[in-house]
């Protein structure tokens, strides 16, 4: 460390204001970690989440009588 070397009040603040920031620096990056693999777990439970959804407002569609795509028929126009 820098207070083995310098020996100096400055050298021994600055050597302690480095194993802190080091310290911190683990905590950040356990915690990133930490985030991801919920980040990722999570994405794997919802995966197939988007096919269910439109496939239930298909559904609904169908029940209610909505048209999912409305066709344009040549030559004729809507008032």
């Amino acid at each position: 460390m820098l207070a083995s070397v310098l020996r100096s009040e400055r050298a021994i603040k600055m050597s302690i204001v480095i194993v802190k920031t080091f310290v911190k620096l683990r905590e950040i990056m356990s915690a990133h970690k930490h985030i991801a693999f919920k980040l990722r777990e999570l994405e794997e439970r919802i995966e197939g989440h988007d096919t269910d959804i439109r496939d239930i407002f298909e559904a609904i569609r169908q029940l209610v009588g909505i048209p999912h795509e409305r066709r344009k028929i040549r030559g004729f126009t809507v008032r």
